[in-house]
């Protein structure tokens, strides 16, 4: 009988590959473990077993593999559930959600290497020179890399002096696989047995009394040991004794010490004694009205308003689920910057219980969440994590808490798969007979509509902790201020005397802008000429601090010009203004204080996050310039000022969720001002004071915004009425680009009878040299989802199949919005 194994590869490839293996091989293996796998000429790849069977397969001859790599499995049968459902709804491949999900220390890929071969008669003037520096170095070492050679010969082009030595016999190629992972094994000391005995020890120290410091050194130990009772690490001991690493080294030398390794955790946090807390009687009617709803539905959502203490909540019943269930919790976040705040609250209660999933975090901080959560340990009950958090190995989840569930960062935009957290987290919690918490205090349509057919249950908390109340909110009309001239830079006469009566006082002050940069462009006024980037259909943003022109879609950069390139003009000014302009402007108005800025440009790193974050909270800064990083729900005790500078921004935007979101992001930054005792203020420059949404806005009416945008959806066919599919099609040749999006929308209008619109130049038509077509696809609710897009994958393959057509690249993007 012949046996065989289904894997999954981390490419984009459709379908599952069926391997052979021996008796043994397949006795021992099980669904989950890796295997490496020959794939292609030469290429070796990590592939992941999904299936075990004696069928062998019809259209070609299948392979053995390389080596099998896990003793256990890596990856449960719930996870493959899921992420073959995450590949048929977002319509990619198990391939793109299996490298997706995984961190990449598991995901080895082989490594070329050179070896030796003997050969008669090659004699050296036969040989280049990089050819003969390959052989010299092979002839002092078994084998060496490509990198390796890289080094050696200095260049970066190698492959043709390797094809040389090849076809001269010199050397043979050979795939190695590498393992990326190393696990953190700290250095412990402990006294050797035999000094365990009375008599013994008395001698020692008779020994030692010709070498002080070492002598020294034992006594210190008993004193940490009696004092600590645990093991004693090398590194405390040297801390707490100030001995040196040789007196330790002379000892373990002795036979005096023995040394030994643990493996530990990299990142491990503790519980503070103080952190328990009591909720207010809002908070506690508001958790016993989810625990009744919990009986009924499976998903509830937690309205709240902006700090009415939802985070409470949630910690209590994160603490009810681990007493009575035993069972693990994941709390999703939309941003990196939003865990720094969380996980200081929750460890503080939860202690190590907690670990942390994102992509800051190192490829083995990853792995060892990924395998705490395999052994079902004690140090990952509660993970706090972003969207890519979803796919870890969970065994026995019980609640996932999705916090800010509103927030646009939960899509995925590129590359596939392109989901959506919170949705693919109520199909997770099914899959676990979980319970999800969907918490906001400005929910999305989708949601709230949920609400209102019944597939959610709703908890509302309309007061905030404390009985703080809500900021006044005072709207600038721009237009009067800049007639009466009552504007300095960007500050209107009323927002600057708010902002220095705030600081004057103590208080700190948070100011929104949603761009960074000093200028989104800068224009000639002599010819109108904006210099654009020459691989994207977009203007160049202005970096005053680096005194650059940058593109945010592929990185270019050039020097901020000192003349316009095309008419040679010296007469150039900077349009429009970013964070970087106004932190400028701040600095010029208030010499004397601490201005911070915080935007992507400022937030890089490991910890950039949590530095601005502590240094604010710490009242290290004064005021604090930010975009949207700042309004999704961080807590500052001392901020009792929150500056709009323009609204209008959010308002003027080329799509159907412009107004709802503008409506979101306002309350919420409005949110952070005067969350204790002071009453806050929220100052809005806009336009268009009497603009629908910024009254809704200043009314905190979200039942009005929601009624207005659920009538203007239904009329324009949008969700939550029509589910939307989007198609982008990408080619470097514009004209083979509208052939072929006409082509596939000609196809798609033929076949489906539902609205398809386009084929359409998007709002930024080039980028990184290809040009973009989207095709909107709208399917009505009462359609069946499942069958038109098995429709459209077929067009998609018909495409495909064409052999014009086939260099044109094409994605399909599910729920864009």
């Amino acid at each position: 009988m012949l046996y065989f194994i289904e894997v999954v590869l981390p490419l984009a490839v459709a379908k599952t590959f069926t391997y052979q293996v021996s008796e043994a091989e397949f006795d021992f293996v099980q669904i989950g473990m890796r295997v490496a796998v020959p794939f292609g000429k030469t290429k070796i790849y990590t592939a992941l077993i999904v299936g075990k069977h004696n069928t062998p397969p019809q259209l070609y001859q299948p392979k053995e593999i390389h080596q099998i790599l896990d003793e256990k499995p890596i990856v449960n049968e719930l996870q493959i559930q899921h992420w073959n459902w995450v590949a048929d709804y977002y319509m990619c491949t198990i391939g793109d959600v299996f490298k997706a999900a995984v961190p990449s220390g598991f995901i080895l890929e082989s490594e070329t290497q050179l070896l030796p071969k003997e050969v008669e008669n090659l004699p050296d003037h036969q040989l280049k020179d990089d050819e003969y520096l390959i052989l010299e170095a092979l002839r002092h070492q078994s084998s060496i890399t490509l990198q390796e050679v890289v080094k050696i010969l200095g260049k970066k082009t190698v492959i043709p002096t390797i094809n040389s030595l090849l076809s001269k016999g010199a050397i043979a190629l050979h795939e190695e696989m590498t393992e990326q992972y190393k696990p953190k094994l700290v250095r412990y000391i402990k006294l050797h047995v035999i000094y365990h005995q009375q008599e013994h020890l008395l001698e020692l120290l008779e020994i030692l009394s010709r070498a002080p410091k070492q002598r020294e050194l034992v006594l210190h130990y008993f004193q940490l040991h009696v004092r600590e009772r645990k093991p004693i690490a090398v590194k405390e001991l040297m801390e707490s004794s100030g001995a040196s690493i040789a007196v330790i080294k002379a000892l373990i030398d002795k036979d005096v010490f023995e040394e030994y390794y643990i493996h530990e955790d990299r990142v491990q946090f503790e519980k503070k004694e103080d952190a328990s807390f009591e909720l207010s009687l809002a908070q506690a009617a508001a958790f016993s009205a989810i625990e009744k709803g919990f009986q009924q539905q499976n998903v509830m959502l937690l309205h709240g308003v902006t700090a009415s203490g939802k985070t409470e909540i949630y910690i209590k019943l994160i603490e009810q689920f681990l007493k009575e269930e035993q069972q693990q919790v994941l709390f999703l976040l939309p941003e990196i910057a939003l865990t720094a705040q969380l996980v200081q609250r929750l460890t503080a209660y939860f202690g190590n219980q907690i670990a942390v999933f994102h992509s800051k975090y190192s490829n083995n901080e990853r792995i060892e969440v990924w395998n705490n959560l395999l052994q079902n340990s004690e140090n990952a009950r509660v993970v706090i994590g972003v969207r890519s958090a979803l796919f870890l190995p969970f065994s026995d989840l019980g609640l996932i808490v999705v916090d800010e569930e509103h927030e646009q960062t939960f899509k995925q935009k590129d590359p596939a798969p392109r989901y959506h957290a919170r949705d693919a987290a109520v199909v997770l919690a099914k899959l676990h007979n979980a319970k999800v918490l969907l918490g906001s205090a400005t929910p999305s349509l989708e949601s709230y509509y949920n609400v209102k057919t019944g597939k959610y249950g709703l908890v509302e908390l309309k007061e905030r902790y404390g009985n703080v109340v809500l900021p006044e909110i005072q709207l600038i009309d721009l237009k009067d201020k800049y007639f009466r001239k009552r504007m300095t830079g960007h500050f209107s006469d009323v927002l600057l005397e708010n902002i220095k009566e705030t600081v004057h006082n103590g208080e700190q002050v948070i100011l929104f802008q949603n761009r960074r940069g000093f200028s989104p462009y800068v224009e000639c006024l002599t010819c109108g000429h904006v210099p654009h980037c020459p691989s994207c259909d977009v203007s160049l943003t202005y970096y005053k601090y680096k005194n650059q022109l940058k593109c945010h879609y592929c990185g270019y950069n050039i020097a901020n010009p000192t003349h316009c390139h095309s008419c040679n003009s010296l007469d150039l000014n900077a349009k429009g203004f970013g964070t970087e302009q106004i932190e400028q402007e701040l600095v010029r108005l208030f010499p004397d204080k601490k201005i911070g800025r915080m935007d992507q440009d400022t937030t890089r790193g490991k910890f950039g996050f949590e530095k601005i974050i502590d240094s604010f909270k710490n009242r290290e800064f004064d005021i604090l310039v930010g975009t949207q990083m700042l309004a999704k729900g961080l807590d500052f005790d001392n901020v009792t000022l929150v500056g709009i500078l323009n609204a209008d921004n959010l308002l003027n935007q080329p799509d159907f969720r412009a107004y709802e979101r503008a409506f979101q992001l306002l309350t919420q930054v409005s949110g952070r001002a005067g969350r204790k005792e002071k009453k806050g203020k929220v100052l809005i420059q806009t336009y268009n004071p009497y603009h629908n949404t910024i009254q809704q806005v200043v009314n905190n009416d979200y039942a009005a915004m929601f009624q207005e945008q659920l009538y203007e959806r239904k009329n324009f066919k949008y969700p939550p009425f029509y589910r939307i599919i989007r198609l982008t099609l990408k080619h470097k040749d514009y004209d083979k680009l509208k052939e072929g999006s006409l082509w596939m929308y000609n196809v798609l209008k033929q076949h489906l009878n539902i609205p398809v619109l386009g084929p359409e130049e998007p709002m930024v038509s080039k980028i990184r040299n290809e040009y973009l077509r989207t095709i909107l696809v709208k399917i009505p609710a009462e359609n069946h989802l499942g069958k038109t897009k098995k429709t459209i994958q077929k067009i998609l393959n018909s495409f495909e199949a064409v052999s014009h057509y086939r260099s044109i690249k094409v994605s399909a993007n599910v729920d864009y919005y």
